[in-house]
């Protein structure tokens, strides 16, 4: 609960920042990207966990790919059956099975350190804020996903699928199908 809270805090301030550098009022728009430097160290935690998740799962996918792996993450979160910030949602573990396979083998963690500063990590960060701060307005291309694996891997799941979007297969769990309607990043 705390951490939604804070989750809460850092995209309303974000939003803030966000409005008064880019509002038009001409324009209903989605927002621009703020940079990563001027959120909070906390918000740049969340959103470097965000960014490692697609850097490692989606990084050479096109960008609707990209986004795609942002909101699957995001909607882990919105749905309340999963972790309570956006680090959880990507560290968390059902047994010894990380969610997130990249997060459980050793030669891609250990790589984490070796991507920041990188110019396709550094863009994959300005695509975390940019989804992060959007999430809400944004159009959910996983049609509210919250599973989803690469085309070559047949994990036999009995989920039905939500679409295909480059390399991945996007699936709604029956349990998430209600929660992740509202895409409210909720307080």
């Amino acid at each position: 609960m705390r951490s939604k809270i804070l989750l809460a805090a850092v995209a309303v301030s974000m939003s803030i920042l966000t409005l008064a550098l880019t509002f038009k009022p001409e324009q209903n728009v989605l927002f621009g990207n703020v940079p990563y430097f001027a959120l909070s160290k906390p918000a740049q935690k969340q959103v470097q966990c965000l960014a490692e998740n697609i850097y490692f799962e989606a990084g050479h996918e096109p960008d609707d790919g990209k986004i795609a792996v942002a909101l699957v993450t995001l909607n882990r979160l919105v749905s309340g059956n999963y972790a309570d910030d956006i680090c959880g949602v990507v560290t968390q573990k059902t047994g010894n099975t990380c969610q997130f396979s990249w997060y459980c083998e050793p030669t891609t963690t250990a790589k984490r350190l070796t991507i920041k500063h990188t110019p396709l990590y550094n863009e994959i960060q300005n695509l975390a804020v940019y989804v992060l701060m959007n999430y809400e307005r944004m159009p959910d291309v996983t049609h509210g996903a919250t599973y989803y694996h690469a085309d070559y891997v047949r994990p036999g799941w009995k989920l039905p699928v939500s679409t295909k979007i480059g390399r991945h297969i996007f699936y709604k769990s029956n349990k998430d199908l209600a929660t992740t309607d509202s895409k409210e990043i909720k307080i």
